[in-house]
């Protein structure tokens, strides 16, 4: 049996509550009462999203950055008033807002490094 798609995607966190805060307060995001104690786990549509501990025996600050070679992209309804907010808060924009195929995107580093990109095009 072939696999259907994505279904959840999850980022190992160093502090998981550092990293929860910065997700709810500048993406908006809402913590789902589903989920382990060792992760928080989003209510959001139509994959779930998730931020967890660190797994025993991953070393995030061995890697140049974690989760490279990975492209992760958020859907967001006003990316510029997000990019404008964490700039303003001086959090690392690895690139700057552009109108593109998925409508307005820019990709901002998150509080473990992870390059994550928003659009705006549903």
């Amino acid at each position: 049996m072939p696999a259907t798609g994505p279904d959840f995607i999850s980022l190992q966190a160093r502090d998981l509550h550092a990293s929860q805060a910065f997700y709810e307060r500048y993406l908006g995001l809402v913590r789902s009462p589903a989920g382990p104690a060792h992760a928080v786990v989003f209510d959001t549509k139509p994959i779930a999203f998730a931020l967890r501990d660190v797994v025993p025996g991953t070393d995030l600050d061995s890697a140049a950055r974690p989760g490279i070679g990975a492209a992760i992209w958020l859907h967001a309804t006003d990316v510029q008033a997000i990019h404008d907010a964490l700039v303003a808060d001086g959090h690392p924009i690895v690139s700057a807002p552009l109108d593109g195929p998925f409508g307005r995107t820019f990709t901002f580093a998150d509080p473990d490094g992870y390059h994550v990109t928003l659009h705006d095009r549903a």
